[in-house]
């Protein structure tokens, strides 16, 4: 079972996901990951699946979110849910600020 715990942003990692893009992992625990991804205009997560559901929530700037053949602008304060297993891609319009998290765990981005 996870232990309580409590970090600051300056103790997370920024990792190079992609070109103008930056990860965090902010916490992960036993069941849920959750990441802050910072996007540069332009910046992509390219067309990618994985078995976990994810949800996340657009903080600042516009994105582009194709899920499956649909593609939707996505503008600060909204919100996204991606069923497993659907191939998706993330596209920064202007730059980004996305709060995304993940179930089970996303074991390949849990390092703190």
């Amino acid at each position: 079972m996870a232990e309580a715990r409590w970090r600051t942003y300056d103790e997370t990692n920024a990792i190079a996901a992609a070109p103008n893009v930056t990860r965090r992992t902010l916490e992960s625990g036993d069941k849920l990951t959750m990441l802050r991804v910072e996007l540069e205009p332009g910046g992509c997560v390219v067309e990618h699946v994985h078995p976990h559901e994810q949800i996340g929530t657009v903080v600042s700037g516009s994105v582009n979110l194709r899920m499956g053949t649909e593609t939707r602008q996505v503008d600060a304060g909204g919100c996204y849910l991606i069923p497993g297993d659907l191939p998706h891609e993330l596209t920064a319009i202007t730059a980004a600020v996305v709060i995304e998290a993940f179930a089970p765990v996303r074991e390949d981005l849990a390092g703190l």
